[in-house]
This record gives C-alpha cells, structure tokens and sequence, in this order.
C-alpha cells in the first residue's frame, strides 16, 4: 500500500520532492519516490539516473549498477551514467569491468591522459 505522503502528487511534485529528499542525503526515500516515477515513464533518463545515483549513495549496488545500464541502453552517450557505472563496479571489486567504462567517460569528457 502507498501510505507515505510523499508518493503522492503529480510527476512535477514527486520529482521536486525525490529531489529535496536526495539533497538531504535521505537516499532510500528518495529512491521509493522515483522508482514510482521510472515504473510510470520508464524511457525518461533524469528520474533513473537519480534513482541510481540514490541506490548507489545507500550502498544498493546492484541496483544502481541495473539502472546505470537502463539509462545506457536509452542514451549510450549519456556521459555521468557512464562515471557512475564504472565507479558502481569499482565498488563492488570489478575493476576490470569498471575500466572501460570510465575511460569512455573521461573521454567523452575531454580528459584525455597527457601524451608523454
């Protein structure tokens, strides 16, 4: 059952809300509130990638890393996706499977290593 008032509203509002509680550091509310808001328009990039920024803030690994590669498939050059599966892989000791994927961010950034 849907009991918590801050589920509640239009899209506009839960997105502000999932937001406030984001920058409040209150993570897993804030993924309550946008997994509601991605299950309704699962082809939006912006709730999904909080989503897995808020999974991977509460140490919610996998389910970062599930999103981060939802938000790739739709938008492969979505560059923060990118940083943050790799750094999700890091954490979890994937290194190798981290690397390419911050390689392709700092290049899509414009940080490529200095030429020695």
């Amino acid at each position: 059952m849907n009991d918590h008032y801050y589920e509640f509203g239009t899209p506009a509002e839960r997105w502000d809300r999932a937001r406030l509680f984001f920058d409040a550091k209150e993570y897993t509310t804030a993924a309550r509130i946008l997994d509601g808001l991605v299950a309704e328009a699962p082809e939006q990039v912006a709730p999904r990638l909080l989503l897995a920024r808020a999974y991977y803030h509460s140490a919610r690994l996998g389910k970062a890393e599930t999103e981060l590669r939802a938000v790739l498939e739709r938008d492969p050059v979505e560059h923060y996706a990118r940083l943050m599966l790799g750094r999700t892989l890091q954490r979890q000791g994937r290194d190798g499977e981290a690397a390419p994927h911050l390689r392709l961010a700092a290049a899509m950034s414009g940080e490529f290593p200095e030429a020695r």
